[in-house]
């Protein structure tokens, strides 16, 4: 195996915090926190696990546009209500997934879910941004929202844990999520010295984020709750073990290799595809949803 690892490039921490409307409190991994190239993935966006306050009014992000991308979203603690313009609303908690494809425009908000917010507690999410390749950009949004209970999962052998398959395809346990663009997405649910093994092409973007408990990785790199590891675009093979029960968000990905044009919620190749989304938004053409 060791001619064919795929070697740790980084092992990263969090960086500074930000709020997204007064719901998110978030550390951007990248493209402003780190320079990483991690293409189909434009963005990361990491709720690391805080504690809120119970209040009546739900904390959020009010009704914003997007196109040219998918927003994926990951529950670990907490519950977050979404509606779009599209008439597409859910609620996802603890390991529940909504993976939006706003593609050609979509208005939408998110929020917390009404009964977490009177309740307060435990708030953990991941974000990712999706980029889409230029020929689906402007294909009609959907929505696809996976449950906990749905999730395809492998056991592993001897109670060390479960990979959950979310995209793409592990060890012949399919994911349920359909994609425009080569997506591996896990989570690796971990028992204390559980060992994984995950193979990826050389060329795929590959990162792994620890949400809970620590790692090591080759047998060489340990990463611990809220840090990611990057790894370089050389060997196919790569192995985890759990130095405690944890769990790991897995991701990688083929790039879309296509120039990208860049602002605020629009992602696209072009910079006047960029002017025509705002006259679109402008203009009305994303939909309506009420605030």
């Amino acid at each position: 195996m060791e001619a064919n690892v795929k070697k740790v490039a980084a092992v990263l921490n969090p960086p500074a915090p930000h709020m997204v409307g007064d719901g998110f409190r978030v550390h951007n991994f990248f493209p402003s926190g780190y320079r990483l190239n991690m293409s189909p993935f434009f963005m990361l966006d990491y709720n690391a696990k805080i504690e809120f306050s119970a209040r009546n009014e739900p904390r959020g992000v009010g009704v914003h546009p997007h196109r040219g991308f998918e927003t994926v979203t990951i529950a670990y603690h907490g519950a977050v209500a979404h509606h779009d313009s599209a008439g597409n609303s859910g609620t996802i908690y603890p390991g529940d997934v909504q993976w939006m494809t706003a593609a050609s425009g979509i208005l939408h908000k998110e929020y917390h879910e009404e009964s977490y917010s009177k309740k307060g507690g435990p708030f953990q999410m991941v974000q990712l941004w999706v980029n889409l390749p230029a020929q689906h950009k402007m294909s009609t949004p959907k929505y696809q929202g996976v449950k906990q209970s749905d999730m395809q999962k492998l056991v592993l052998p001897n109670e060390q844990g479960i990979i959950e398959v979310i995209a793409g395809d592990y060890q012949g346990t399919k994911g349920s999520v359909t994609t425009f663009s080569p997506i591996e997405m896990y989570n690796a649910r971990l028992n204390k010295g559980a060992q994984a093994v995950f193979s990826f092409p050389a060329h795929y973007n590959t990162a792994f984020v620890v949400i809970e408990g620590s790692i090591k990785v080759n047998g060489t790199e340990q990463a611990n709750t809220n840090q990611m590891v990057y790894f370089e675009n050389e060997g196919e093979e790569i192995e985890l073990e759990a130095l405690e029960n944890s769990i790991v968000l897995i991701l990688s990905g083929e790039p879309i290799n296509e120039p990208i044009a860049a602002y605020g919620p629009f992602l696209m190749n072009k910079p006047e595809e960029i002017q025509q989304a705002i006259a679109d938004y402008n203009e009305g053409k994303f939909g309506y949803l009420e605030d």
